[in-house]
């Protein structure tokens, strides 16, 4: 049963809500009751506690002196105000000077404390088995016949005050109980009413295109702006990706139908050639073609990689010489050309940055590439930190790309020489993409002592400033 009442509160807001507000009157209506009741004993004892003391003054009040002996005449109205708790059984006692009864029930004892010295007092007692409640009041005589303190004791049980408490608690509950059901058909009410945008941005979401992305109308309270801000941003990290994808497809048909056509060609020449030398001389082609293309489909697949790890990887505080260190010791290069004589340049200060281990080293290796196939050598890889950046860098010996490459740099169709596989706007779109996606850029300069240098920067984490 618990279970189910959990699962229940599980799904539902205003469940969850009604039952934490009854959970909160619960336990609040525990504490009412408890203090209530300690107010109702409170206030019933002091009504009741001014009935026995006016009955007791009244008595009191009643004793006259009559040839040198105490007589108590006992007056009407201190029993009239006693009838107030009809109920209750009354007990009273007149003491004398001397100690003894003058009228009353003489098993009516004051305890030690309670005498009444002083003034009244009340005190706590028991009368035929029931607990009672009693009040002493002293009236002093000086007379020349007599002289002294007599005791004057008026009692009953506790029935009338013991029933006015529960009177009072029972309607202090009353009175939070129906408060209660009001807070609760409130709070279910103001609840239902402060979902109202969240069932419209709902309808709205229902109805939309699958194929719309675009942001939620953000006109909506502020409890409800933290999660439309998610949604948003969830929509703009899935339309990124799809468009990825789409721009992956596209790219590649266009990248791939020039080179594809021209090694169709070729075989169709090495098929009708003849001649040994010029059909190995159309094979060596297709080769080099082929090459070309298995290159060109590593850069897509790489592109489309880092594009989709710059939305979806999670960012991590890197050290920027162990991204450098690592492509390094990979050794890739050494495949393409065992002569590059490529180096590396770290330094012994960290260069800590906020981002992506392999899209960064997919980016430097990428460059490296460029600069061995576009460069000439020394390659140097090499890191440095600077104004708030971090820096990974490829710098070679040669002069650099031609402008037209740079001030096109970003646009999806770079390569304006796929057939010949000698572009390197791939590899630059790739590392332009890692770089913006970690709030960075790509950056080109040529130092005064010679060559190109191709940078990646990054901002630098704040604590290594």
């Amino acid at each position: 049963m618990a279970r189910k009442l959990f699962s229940l509160g599980s799904s539902s807001l205003t469940m969850r809500v009604a039952l934490a507000v009854t959970s909160l009157l619960v336990i609040g209506g525990v504490l009412v009751s408890i203090a209530a009741f300690a107010y109702g004993r409170q206030a019933a004892q002091e009504a009741y506690d001014r009935l026995l003391l006016g009955a007791a003054n009244d008595i009191a009040g009643s004793i006259s002196v009559v040839n040198g002996e105490a007589v108590v005449d006992l007056s009407a109205s201190a029993f009239q105000l006693l009838a107030l708790a009809p109920d209750d059984r009354v007990a009273y006692r007149v003491i004398g000077v001397d100690g003894q009864t003058l009228t009353g029930y003489d098993e009516l004892i004051v305890p030690p404390g309670a005498d009444g010295s002083g003034g009244s007092r009340f005190f706590d007692g028991t009368f035929t088995g029931e607990q009672a409640r009693y009040v002493v009041v002293l009236r002093r005589i000086a007379e020349r016949s007599l002289n002294g303190t007599i005791q004057v004791i008026v009692g009953h049980t506790m029935l009338a005050r013991n029933a006015l408490a529960l009177d009072i608690t029972r309607k202090a509950l009353l009175a939070a109980v129906v408060s209660g059901i009001a807070m609760l058909l409130l709070a279910v009410f103001v609840v239902r009413s402060a979902l109202k945008p969240l069932e419209r941005i709902a309808q709205t979401i229902a109805g939309r295109d699958p194929h719309d992305l675009t942001p939620v109308d953000p006109h909506v309270p502020r409890e409800a702006a933290v999660l439309i801000g998610a949604l948003n941003g969830f929509m703009a990290r899935l339309d990124r990706q799809m468009s990825t994808m789409r721009n992956l497809i596209s790219d590649t048909a266009h990248q791939l139908r020039t080179p594809v056509a021209a090694l169709r060609a070729q075989a169709d020449l090495a098929a009708e050639v003849e001649d040994d030398e010029r059909r190995r001389a159309v094979v060596a082609r297709i080769h080099a073609r082929s090459v070309s293309l298995g290159r060109l489909l590593d850069q897509l697949l790489s592109r489309a990689l880092v594009m989709h790890r710059g939305d979806s990887a999670r960012r991590e505080v890197l050290d920027l010489r162990d991204v450098a260190l690592d492509v390094f010791e990979s050794g890739d290069f050494n495949i393409l050309a065992p002569d590059a004589g490529v180096r590396l340049a770290i330094g012994e200060e960290p260069v800590a940055v906020l981002a992506d281990a392999p899209s960064l080293q997919e980016a430097v290796k990428n460059l490296v590439t460029n600069a061995i196939k576009h460069g000439k050598a020394p390659v140097e890889i090499g890191v440095s930190a600077d104004n708030g950046e971090g820096c990974i860098w490829v710098r070679d010996a040669g002069g650099g790309l031609p402008p037209s490459v740079e001030e096109a740099l970003g646009e999806r169709f770079l390569r304006s020489a796929v057939s010949r596989g000698d572009s390197s706007g791939l590899g630059l779109a790739i590392a332009l993409a890692v770089a913006e996606a970690f709030d960075g850029r790509l950056s080109f300069t040529r130092p005064e002592t010679g060559g190109f240098r191709v940078a990646v920067m990054l901002p630098l984490k704040e604590d290594s400033k």
